[in-house]
């Protein structure tokens, strides 16, 4: 395995790393529910994937407390 002969600089590793940027994700609002969402996905809040009903959403109910 061959090694470097000499040390690289900070400035040379920084400028190299400099594409390593994060993207922002990219929503798009639900046709029907009009929450944002990721594109060519289905919609976590209502269900629905390109105008039909893709997964049906089931809802947690809070246990009642008790008096």
């Amino acid at each position: 395995m061959p090694l470097p002969k000499s040390r690289h600089s900070k400035q040379r590793g920084n400028k190299r790393r400099t594409h390593w940027k994060i993207k922002k994700t990219s929503l798009a609002s639900c046709p029907q529910c009009k929450q944002p969402k990721l594109p060519h996905r289905v919609c976590l809040v209502c269900g629905y994937y390109d105008g039909k009903q893709a997964m049906e959403i089931k809802v947690k109910e809070k246990p009642k407390k008790k008096a």
